[in-house]
């Protein structure tokens, strides 16, 4: 575990990530290449429905300094530059976009061994304002994240959440959407070298009476090879399979089914991404 309590945009992530990882629909195609020096540079293709479209991201990495710059085929241009310890156990981040500017925003994090903070405010002349929070430890945490508007002198968004850690699960419990919306998340590793997951997230929303409740797990069945499987109130059922046929080489198969309407045809999709000891590596998905 970490030495500080996280970040307030932590609470709930590692149950996120194992419902949604990994679970691809879309056909994708990249191709990366990194040198010694830092630089990494990937093309990447993507085809949704009838459209596709592609973009260009080079990354160079020096000390406590990484930039991102990623060019697409609509000519939108991002640029991501993070420096640490600009002051003590901080993070600056810088985020430009073109031509599109009023998206472009500037962060702030700082971690403390019994609390964070994040602000963020948007590079703009009306910017908005994110602030977040976090007081604890590494195993108990509570935050609150609020959003200001300056157009509008309004604050448009406030959420509070709790975590509990433990070196063999997380539980978290977060009040969102200006206290519109519940959601809860427990995940679990099943032994200590968390080969095996079992994760469980339910949401409510108080002004619709709508509940989604979502079960999971994932599990190495040994070193090359992950299944993970998904399933939600609403019928929606995932799965994963994953495996690694050579070094650095992974084969990714997912799925996903409509169990209400078996009708429908499912949804699948593979990813191959092939590697040479981090020189060379592709991603492909249909």
């Amino acid at each position: 575990m970490s030495k500080g309590p996280g970040l307030f945009s932590d609470f709930g992530k590692k149950a996120k990530d194992l419902l949604t990882k990994d679970y691809i629909t879309d056909h994708k195609l990249s191709v990366s290449t990194y040198s010694e020096s830092g630089v990494a540079l990937t093309t990447s293709t993507v085809k949704k429905g009838g459209y596709s479209f592609g973009d260009v991201a080079a990354q160079y990495i020096y000390k406590n300094t990484s930039a991102d710059v990623k060019i697409d085929t609509e000519s939108n241009i991002s640029v991501n530059l993070i420096v640490a310890d600009i002051i003590t156990s901080s993070k600056t981040i810088a985020n430009l976009k073109y031509p599109n500017y009023d998206s472009g925003k500037l962060e702030f994090q700082y971690f403390h061994p019994h609390a964070s903070i994040a602000a963020a405010v948007g590079l703009n002349q009306a910017p908005p304002i994110d602030f977040s929070v976090t007081l604890g430890t590494p195993t108990f945490a509570l935050g609150i994240e609020a959003g200001y508007e300056t157009s509008s002198r309004k604050l448009v968004k406030y959420t509070a959440g709790i975590t509990v850690t433990q070196p063999d699960s997380c539980s978290s419990i977060i009040l969102g959407d200006k206290g519109d919306t519940i959601k809860t998340s427990y995940i679990r590793y099943l032994d200590q070298l968390k080969k095996g997951a079992a994760v469980a997230e339910f949401t409510r929303k108080l002004s619709t009476n709508e509940n989604t409740f979502t079960v999971g797990g994932s599990y190495a069945l040994d070193h090359l090879t992950l299944v993970k499987v998904k399933l939600n109130n609403h019928g929606t059922l995932g799965t994963v399979l994953q495996h690694e046929v050579m070094r650095k080489s992974v084969v990714t198969i997912s799925s996903e089914f409509d169990t209400k309407a078996l009708d429908n045809i499912p949804r699948f999709g593979v990813s191959l991404a092939l590697g040479l000891e981090n020189i060379f590596s592709k991603h492909f998905a249909v």
